[in-house]
């Protein structure tokens, strides 16, 4: 007598059932539907694979002796396929010899049962098998939950909480990061400051909230800006800092222009108020005289921020005008 309760636990359950003899696939598709199992079959190796790369089943029942992919082929391929989770293999064999046993656990099948078999034995070994099934399927699961978890954590350690854009600390590693990279290959590589002119008005007219909108979006301007190899960074406050790869200075000169136009020719919008805003920018290159360390490409920048706000703002200026002076 089937119970219900189990018949209809099992009906969740997708057996595919390897055979090259129909009577036998039939014979076993009968007896698995009755207790409720969901069955796939499959006449030959190849048609297997293909069953199982549609639609991966819960369990797998395949014979071994079968003409051009056996058994033992199946499941090696099927456990050597990194794209499809964890499928317990169990081989239907007539060679209870020990070698074969052996040859079988080797390509990764999980268990085997020799016939001619009772089906209640078969049964058992299933059910051992999904239970095993289960436990991974839970473990895995458990795992990608750990791993996105750990990817988040990462994301937050490194990003700044209202720009989405690197954080300070972050920044600061890339920047030595790129400047051993471009010592070692003699390519060159640019730093931009970039700083929201008058800034603090805005927070004192309007309130915080709107600030917040006003670095929101200019952060936005400045990652529409960047090329995909670029590495954008709130450096603190209203200021930003971008790192520009295989760039030399003329070229750093342009991108902080093209920021520059674009926040002057933005309407910052918050529900009462629009608001327009401006940006000074320093831009330092390497290799460049003098410059032998991150920490000097970033001096270099900062200067020329400076001068850039000392000179009226809404402004580029480059390191080399101020190394140059008058």
């Amino acid at each position: 007598m089937i119970d219900p309760q189990e018949a209809a636990s099992n009906a969740a359950v997708r057996i595919l059932v390897v055979d090259d003899l129909p009577d036998n696939v039939e014979i076993l598709r009968a007896r698995l539907t009755s207790r409720g199992y969901d069955v796939i079959t499959a006449s030959n190796g190849q048609e297997a694979l293909a069953a199982v790369k549609s639609e991966p089943p819960h369990l797998v029942l395949c014979d071994v002796m079968m003409p051009g992919i056996d058994g033992f082929e199946v499941s090696r391929r099927i456990k050597q396929d990194d794209t499809l989770p964890y499928i317990p293999i169990i081989l239907v064999t007539a060679l209870g010899e020990t070698d074969s046993i052996v040859q079988g656990l080797n390509t990764g099948a999980d268990d085997y049962i020799t016939k001619p078999y009772q089906f209640p034995e078969l049964e058992a070994r299933m059910r051992a098998m999904l239970r095993i099934k289960r436990l991974q399927d839970e473990l895995d699961q458990k795992n990608r939950e750990l791993e996105d978890a750990n990817k988040r954590l990462k994301k937050l350690s490194i990003t700044d909480g209202l720009t989405g854009l690197f954080n300070h600390r972050h920044v600061h590693q890339l920047l030595h990061d790129e400047f051993e990279r471009s010592s070692r290959t003699r390519e060159p590589a640019s730093v931009a400051m970039i700083d929201l002119d008058r800034f603090k008005s805005v927070n004192d007219t309007y309130g915080h909230p709107t600030g917040d909108i006003v670095l929101y979006e200019t952060a936005r301007i400045l990652g529409e800006t960047a090329r995909e190899i670029d590495m954008v960074g709130r450096y603190g406050g209203e200021e930003f800092i971008v790192i520009l790869p295989n760039t030399g200075e003329e070229e750093a000169v342009a991108f902080a222009e093209r920021v520059r136009a674009a926040v002057e020719a933005h309407v910052f919008r918050d529900e009462s108020n629009e608001i327009r805003m401006t940006t000074s920018a320093g831009v330092a290159a390497f290799p460049a005289p003098g410059v032998d360390s991150p920490e000097t490409l970033l001096k270099r920048a900062d200067e020329a921020l400076y001068e850039a706000k000392e000179s009226g703002r809404n402004r580029v200026v480059r390191a080399t005008e101020i190394s140059a002076g008058p």
